[in-house]
Formats: structure tokens, C-alpha cells, sequence
């Protein structure tokens, strides 16, 4: 008989102890009966923002709709450079080809897998000496849950006059000495897909800036180009409905009310959340450093989400093997690497290449993480990793 498998993002447990908030707000959102953008969208963007401490949060259908709209509203177009890690998932990346943009891959920290300062610098002054693109945006990304370097590659983007995007789908709610990303960046993007720290019940993503300007920009653009204050001149009306009146070409990136509904009630518990996470992830290292090449190295000043609880060994394959059949699982990411994948090979990678993202792709291996996770299920996961003698 097999040994039954763990959860490795145990979604459920969760459920059951946040069901009775969640059940009723998703059936006043039912009720109410305003189920696309309802009201509390606009209760939970309040919230969103708040919490992130920027002035503006506006909710989008998903993750990658998120990165898109600043893009956009910046007139990102072909012959710009975009630069962003390899070492994360595809929406990073495949937002910039699809204005007819250029990803620029740059390699990442080899102890927080995090965008390199030092390599972005050098990325960006390639690309201008080369003088076929021109450096228009970053797109650091808060990989496993934890900030990426900003004081530094804000500054360096201050330097080449770049914007910067902080890509929180894994990381939102993490802090770099007691700051959001938000500080740093022009923007900050998020995901609510359900395995995410701050995930909801089906699909979702959101924005948030400190720039009134581009917040209402991406208002626009998320409801198909709709009419914004900022287009209004004073005193002036329309002898027509404004709602079908198109200011620019946009898009259909709307967050539906029932998941607004479900993200309000999660949202009340994530700072506690975080906490949890965090004890877990202390214990973990303490445990599992004897056993493994790495346990997990966050910035100093930083403080994780812990989306991912990923070490490093050097015969990961055999441990996760090992690992399956003892019921715990694992999860790797990421084996192929952007600029290793079918579809992006063509793009261009910063000066000296990726070594450090082609090193990690095969050392590292994610264990279960949730804010529900007991000492009880940690101790197995912990001895199943210690059992390994391979």
C-alpha cells in the first residue's frame, strides 16, 4: 500500500477555518447581484492599497494582466528593451513580446534567486552600447516570496532613466526594512491565483502605484479604454452614455466581484498569515540546514511571504524521488529557465550570460509551505528529508 500523499499547499485547511466569513461574503456578493466590479471591488482595492501602503490599487482579471497594464500606459512598444530574471515563471516575460517589445534576461543573486544589481547594470549598458534597443523598463520579481534587492536597482534604473515594476505575484505583503516594494518601484503587481499567499477562489490580479495619473491610465485601459476624470475637461458632459466611449484601446481585465468578496475576508488574516509563515520557515532552516546544501537565504532587512519554502541539494532529483515515496511532496522551480524555453531562445541575455540561473535550475526543490502548516506534518517532511542518504 502507498503512503498517502500530503498536501503541498494545503487550500483547504484554509477553507475550513476561514469558511464561515468567506461563505457569507460570497453570498452577499451573490445577492447583491452586481457581479462583475461590484462594490466590493472597490472595498477590497481600498483595503489592497492600505495594506500595501500605495495610494492606488486597482484590481484586473489576473496576475499577468497586472504587468501588462503599466506596459501599456507606457507606451512600451518594439525596438524598447524590457529587463527581467529568467529564473521565474513565463508571465514575467511573455507580457514584453506581445507589444512587440524585447525581454532582456538577467541573471539572478545565487543566494536569494533574486534579480542581480550589479548584472542589470551591465545588462542595460550592453544594450545601449549596442544601440539596436532602447532601456525602457525592470521588472524585478519578488521571487518565493521575498523583495528583491530595490534600494539598488532603483537606483540603478535612476541611473539609465528606467521605470520599475516590482513583480509581487509570489511576494505581495513581503517587506525590505520594514517598506513595501511600493517605495521603490512605480509600480507593484500582484496575483490572487489560488496557490499564491494572498490567493482567491478562482482568478485575479492587482496593481498598485503612488501615481494618481497612471492609476487612472490603467483604470482606463483594464474597462476597454473607458472614460476617465482625466480625460474630462471642466464643465464638460456628453449628449450620450460616456460608458461606451473609448479614449483609448483597452482591454477586458476585470476582477469579479465574488472574488473581491473572498480576497476582503483573506485579507483581514494575511499579516498574521505572514507571521505563521514565518515561525514555520524559522523552524524549517533550523531543522533542515544539517541535511541539505542550502536552506533558504533572505535579504538582509527582508522579510518573506514564504510563497515557497525552496532549498538547495546537490541530487535533487534523488530526493524528490526519495521524498514521493515517503508521501511528502516537492515541487521544483524553475527546471527550464525563460531563455532555455522553445519560445524564448531568441531573446537576448545580459552580459556574461545566466551562469547562476543555469546552476540553480538543478539544485533546487520546494517543500510544502501554508499558514496552516503543523509542527506535527513539519517534523515528517523534516526527517523524510534527513532520511536521504543519496
Amino acid at each position: 500500500m502507498s503512503t498517502p500523499m500530503l498536501p503541498f499547499i494545503d487550500l483547504q485547511a484554509q477553507r475550513r477555518r476561514l469558511g464561515g466569513a468567506i461563505e457569507a461574503a460570497v453570498m452577499a456578493a451573490v445577492e447583491g447581484g452586481a457581479w462583475v466590479m461590484g462594490p466590493q471591488v472597490r472595498q477590497f482595492e481600498e483595503a489592497l492599497a492600505a495594506f500595501g501602503r500605495a495610494k492606488h490599487a486597482l484590481g484586473c482579471a489576473n496576475g499577468t494582466d497586472a504587468l501588462i497594464l503599466p506596459l501599456i500606459a507606457w507606451g512600451v512598444r518594439t525596438g524598447d528593451a524590457v529587463f527581467c530574471p529568467s529564473f521565474t515563471f513565463t508571465a514575467t516575460a511573455e507580457i514584453v513580446p506581445w507589444l512587440g517589445a524585447t525581454p532582456v534576461f538577467v541573471d539572478v543573486d545565487a543566494r536569494t534567486y533574486n534579480m542581480d544589481p550589479a548584472r542589470l547594470e551591465a545588462a542595460i549598458e550592453a544594450v545601449k552600447a549596442e544601440g539596436r534597443l532602447t532601456p525602457k523598463v525592470v521588472i524585478a520579481v519578488d521571487l518565493f516570496g521575498q523583495p528583491a534587492d530595490y534600494p539598488a536597482i532603483r537606483a540603478v534604473c535612476d541611473r539609465h532613466g528606467l521605470k520599475l515594476i516590482a513583480d509581487s505575484a509570489q511576494g505581495f505583503g513581503c517587506t525590505l526594512n520594514g517598506e513595501h516594494p511600493i517605495k521603490w518601484a512605480d509600480v507593484t503587481t500582484t496575483s490572487f491565483f489560488p496557490a499564491k499567499p494572498l490567493g482567491c477562489y478562482g482568478d485575479g490580479g492587482a496593481v498598485l502605484t503612488d501615481d494618481e495619473d497612471l492609476a487612472q491610465e490603467m483604470d482606463s485601459l483594464r474597462v476597454h479604454g473607458k472614460v476617465v476624470p482625466k480625460d474630462l475637461k471642466e464643465g464638460q458632459s456628453f449628449d450620450h452614455d460616456p460608458k461606451y466611449l473609448a479614449m483609448r484601446i483597452g482591454m477586458n481585465s476585470r476582477l469579479d466581484t465574488i472574488q473581491a468578496a473572498v480576497l476582503i475576508e483573506k485579507l483581514k488574516v494575511f499579516g498574521q498569515e505572514i507571521e505563521w509563515r514565518n515561525r514555520i520557515a524559522d523552524r524549517y532552516n533550523a531543522r533542515l540546514e544539517p541535511h541539505v546544501a542550502a536552506v533558504p537565504h533572505v535579504i538582509d532587512g527582508g522579510v518573506s511571504n514564504w510563497a515557497q519554502y525552496t532549498i538547495e541539494h546537490d541530487n535533487r532529483d534523488g530526493l524528490a524521488a526519495h521524498l514521493r515515496g515517503l508521501g511528502v511532496p516537492s515541487a521544483v522551480y524553475y527546471p527550464v529557465p525563460m531563455h532555455m524555453q522553445p519560445a524564448y531562445r531568441r531573446f537576448p541575455q545580459g552580459a556574461g550570460g545566466l551562469p547562476v540561473t543555469e546552476r540553480i535550475r538543478d539544485r533546487v526543490i520546494s517543500l510544502p509551505m501554508h499558514a496552516d502548516l503543523d509542527e506535527a506534518t513539519q517534523d515528517r517532511i523534516v526527517d523524510a528529508v534527513a532520511s536521504f542518504e543519496g
